[in-house]
């Protein structure tokens, strides 16, 4: 056997840690500090690539080489612009009223980096989200809980807004952050086996 790979998180997010956690794997957090606002793309789906690569990236160049790096950012698209988190509780009222009854894609922009080698692999996944018609009353309760103002499109799988999500197409766990298929197919762009990774 031989010996494991260790891998860091470049992202702040409890719900991807606990994705990879759930997965059989243990990495540790290193928080890139990238200026997401500064950042612009062409695309919804180019601007959460140029993200995660940006934060791979900057988390890359502080390790001493032999880690694998994984950055990822999501937005949501909606009429045709990408949406993360909402600046404040106004906001995400109006995001929701604007999403109710309608359909978006939540894209997550991974890219892994091997620093052993200086190899990168990078893809967006794509998942459409079918929303659900909360009332006034229910998007008021739900801002008030604070949880969209910390959640790309104001809204996740994996907690208060999950009764106002009718129904998704694609992969859940794109939503909630990270696509661990994904992740798998660009380890194994990497000659790495998600498997080998597993600490339990």
């Amino acid at each position: 056997m031989t010996d494991q790979r260790s891998l860091v998180l470049a992202s702040a997010s409890p719900a991807r840690l606990g994705l990879l956690r759930q997965a059989g794997l243990d990495p540790r957090v290193v928080v890139s500090g990238v200026d997401e606002d500064a950042i612009s793309a062409a695309t919804p789906g180019e601007l959460a690539l140029v993200l995660a690569e940006a934060k791979a990236k900057a988390v890359a160049a502080e390790l001493t080489a032999g880690e694998l790096v994984i950055g990822c950012d999501s937005v949501l698209e909606l009429d045709g612009r990408a949406l993360g988190k909402p600046a404040d509780a106004e906001e995400a009222v109006a995001r929701w009223r604007a999403m109710r009854g309608r359909e978006g894609v939540l894209r997550t922009g991974h890219c892994v980096i091997d620093t052993a080698t200086g190899r990168q692999s990078s893809a967006t996944a794509s998942t459409t989200v079918r929303f659900g018609t909360p009332d006034d009353a229910e998007v008021a309760a739900y801002v008030a809980s604070g949880e969209p103002l910390y959640v790309a499109g104001a809204f996740t799988l994996d907690g208060r807004s999950a009764p106002f999500v009718d129904g998704i197409d694609g992969d859940p766990g794109n939503v909630i952050g990270l696509s661990l298929p994904l992740l798998r197919r660009l380890l194994a762009d990497l000659d790495v086996r998600i498997v080998d990774l597993w600490t339990n």
